[in-house]
């Protein structure tokens, strides 16, 4: 996904470097979308690249003489842009989260280990709760339009907060009725 993620951004701002792509990437919170390290992102700017999907804009270097790479998306990157928004744009899943295999076996688990996992699961919700809240806050949909990427981000949380509930809840009847 994270070429469609590049072409993207690409689109919506022409002639940007691949620094300024990767810290868009970072202050939108892609990372909720897809995992992505420094490393893939500018490997598949590359291939992006490679492919004739994007190219570069030759602009005069800076004063300090380093040369910026500046890119923008071709024609043919468009058609893959378009053939990429059909592919994600259609798939849908199941939520896979490795926890949920593990507590398949939480009966053959000891009890206090079993309520350490739960709890950083219970942690590992309230931070995710907390950036998103945190990029609501710095938000705003503009009337008459309609911000998706907003809209996904208050989705996120709504299911992030009905996972908390549930996380709570399991700990609750774990730890059993206080005597």
């Amino acid at each position: 996904m994270i070429p469609l993620l590049i072409l993207g951004l690409l689109i919506q701002n022409p002639g940007a470097h691949g620094y300024e792509l990767l810290a868009l990437m970072e202050k939108r919170h892609y990372k909720y979308i897809v995992n992505f390290t420094k490393g893939s992102f500018y490997y598949n700017l590359q291939q992006l690249e490679e492919k004739g999907w994007i190219e570069q804009i030759h602009e005069n270097p800076l004063t300090s003489g380093r040369e910026i790479r500046n890119f923008k998306i071709t024609e043919s990157g468009k058609a893959e842009f378009e053939k990429l928004m059909v592919k994600y744009g259609t798939k849908s899943e199941y939520v896979n989260l490795p926890f949920y295999g593990a507590l398949l076996f939480a009966d053959e688990y000891d009890k206090n280990k079993l309520q350490e996992l739960i709890q950083s699961q219970i942690d590992q919700t309230k931070a995710r709760i907390a950036l998103l809240d945190e990029y609501l806050s710095n938000t705003q949909e503009l009337p008459g339009t309609i911000d998706y990427y907003r809209r996904m981000n208050e989705n996120s949380r709504s299911h992030h907060l009905v996972n908390l509930e549930w996380f709570e809840q399991l700990r609750a009847e774990i730890e059993g009725p206080v005597e």
